[in-house]
C-alpha cells in the first residue's frame, strides 16, 4: 500500500535556472508520509499527543530530471520497513505529462526513530501504539 500526494510545483520551489531546488524534495516526502499515516486512521499530531516522536536519522534523494514551476507531480510513499524502534520509507516523485503518463524525477528514502516526545529516548512503539504498528507492519511494500 502507498500513499499518493499531488503537489503543484510553486514559483518559491524553484531556483534561478526555474528548476526545483533539491532542498525542497525532503519537504515533499515529508507530505507525503504525512499523507501515508493518514490512510492507517491517525495522524503526527495524534501520534505526538501520545507522546511519540519521528526524528529523522537518514535521507537519501536522487535526482534524474529537473521539476518546473507549475509541474504537476505525484509523490509516491510507502514503507520499506519499520521495527519497534524505528521506520522507514521509500518515495518517487513524477511528473504527470498532459497525455496523463507520468516520468519519473527522482526517489529517495527516509529512516526515523521513534521516541519518547518527552525524554527523547528510544522508545517501543509496538508497545506504545500496537494497532498502528499492526497496521503498517501489515502493508509494507518490498521492491
Amino acid at each position: 500500500m502507498h500513499s499518493r500526494t499531488n503537489i503543484t510545483v510553486r514559483y518559491a520551489e524553484t531556483d534561478q535556472m526555474g528548476i526545483v531546488h533539491h532542498s525542497i524534495y525532503p519537504v515533499w516526502y515529508e507530505v507525503g508520509r504525512s499523507d501515508y499515516i493518514k490512510m492507517f486512521d491517525t495522524s503526527y499530531s495524534e501520534m505526538e499527543k501520545s507522546g511519540i516522536m519521528t526524528p529523522l536519522r537518514n535521507l537519501t534523494c536522487h535526482f534524474k530530471l529537473p521539476a518546473r514551476y507549475d509541474d504537476k507531480l505525484i509523490v509516491r510513499t510507502w514503507c520499506t520497513a519499520m521495527t519497534a524502534s524505528r521506520i522507514e520509507f521509500s518515495y518517487t516523485v513524477k511528473r504527470i505529462e498532459n497525455d496523463g503518463s507520468e516520468t519519473e524525477l527522482g526517489y529517495g528514502s527516509t529512516e526515523h526513530g521513534f521516541v519518547d516526545s518527552k525524554t527523547f529516548r528510544p522508545c517501543n512503539v509496538k508497545k506504545r501504539l500496537p494497532e498502528l504498528y499492526e497496521k503498517i507492519t501489515n502493508n509494507i511494500k518490498h521492491f
